[in-house]
């Protein structure tokens, strides 16, 4: 196999934004065919592509010859059109968050197994190029052991983003399930377990609903703030602070507090990791920047997942991971309802 063949499932801001035009990009990648509930949508997205349009993506899995899924469907929906996915022979690569409840999760990652295919969560945050580089400044161990960190990622919300605008599913219970939780938070519980390269083991935070607000003024059924505090196995703690109500620029800083010094990502205009020692020498590393909804950048997830494919070797980010990051979420929402912190059982 020298070109992997995709086919998309829902076409909605992540799918035209990122997904399709960063498999378009790859010579190795081809966009056969688009589904989407949306007719107009679908064929508008397909033509310029020369990829086939559908409504019904069963229909797509069922007359296409595909290798490869991208599922970007609605969070409800993630899991059964995985496990069509897989029923048709195909690799998965599914958005965050991969599931919305553990058995969801479990369902998925026994398919994959079942189909011998590979399963892929979209969570990209790990290959942002500062993150990759402050990833191997911890590893390396110059700034000794991590202690505590600090990260947040904030913006308008997804009205501002989604080919819906402010009707989008985003702000409905049934599709949606989690707020900016599931959302935002996701790629937050994932990117923090593999910059510590350890597991989370505690959980509590508060989360609530503070301004978003559906067309008739009513506040939206799902959170769109949340400050969640974890703790891993060794003792390391921290605090997430999410948020779709920034009104300014995008937040999507983290700060890694060590014994020998401080670890900023995203926090300086210029320079996207700053390392300042505990003897005062800095360290300033221009890395690339971090995509945001304003400004999008390459988030490698395309090209990692047909990596793994023509490599036939395991995703970075596999099912594995997404279980675990969205395991994480999921105790912190039960630990606010419960106003306690609960135990993450992984």
């Amino acid at each position: 196999m020298k070109t992997v063949r995709y086919g998309i499932i829902g076409c909605g801001s992540i799918a035209q934004q990122r997904h399709i035009p960063e498999a378009v990009a790859d010579k190795r990648a081809v966009v056969v065919a688009i589904a989407d509930p949306v007719r107009g949508r679908a064929k508008g997205v397909a033509e310029p592509l020369g990829a086939v349009a559908y409504t019904d993506y069963k229909k797509m899995l069922a007359e296409q010859d595909l290798d490869a899924a991208v599922v970007c469907g609605p969070n409800n929906l993630h899991v059964s059109m995985t496990l069509e996915a897989f029923k048709a022979g195909l690799h998965v690569l599914v958005e965050k968050p991969m599931a919305t409840t553990r058995v969801e999760g479990r369902k998925m990652l026994a398919a994959a197994k079942r189909a011998r295919k590979y399963l892929m969560v979209g969570m990209n945050q790990r290959l942002m190029p500062t993150h990759v580089k402050a990833k191997e400044i911890l590893d390396s161990g110059r700034v000794g052991k991590p202690i505590a960190f600090e990260t947040s990622f904030k913006h308008a919300g997804p009205d501002g983003w989604s080919v819906d605008g402010p009707k989008t599913w985003f702000f409905k219970k049934a599709p949606a399930v989690m707020g900016v939780t599931g959302d935002l938070g996701i790629h937050k519980a994932d990117l923090m377990r593999w910059l510590l390269g350890e597991e989370f083991v505690l959980a509590g935070g508060v989360i609530s609903t503070l301004d978003k607000r559906t067309e008739k003024g009513r506040f939206i059924p799902l959170d769109d703030n949340a400050c969640i505090t974890l703790k891993t196995r060794s003792g390391v703690v921290g605090s997430m602070n999410i948020s779709w109500t920034n009104y300014g620029g995008e937040d999507n800083g983290t700060t890694v507090f060590c014994s020998n010094g401080v670890i900023k990502i995203g926090k300086h205009p210029d320079f996207g990791v700053v390392v300042e020692y505990r003897n005062g020498e800095r360290e300033f590393h221009q890395v690339g920047a971090v995509s945001t909804n304003t400004q999008q950048v390459g988030s490698g997830i395309i090209v990692s997942f047909t990596d793994s494919i023509l490599k036939r070797r395991k995703p970075l980010i596999d099912g594995i991971e997404g279980y675990r990051a969205m395991d994480v979420i999921l105790t912190a929402i039960e630990a606010a309802k419960a106003g306690r912190f609960k135990k993450i059982a992984q």
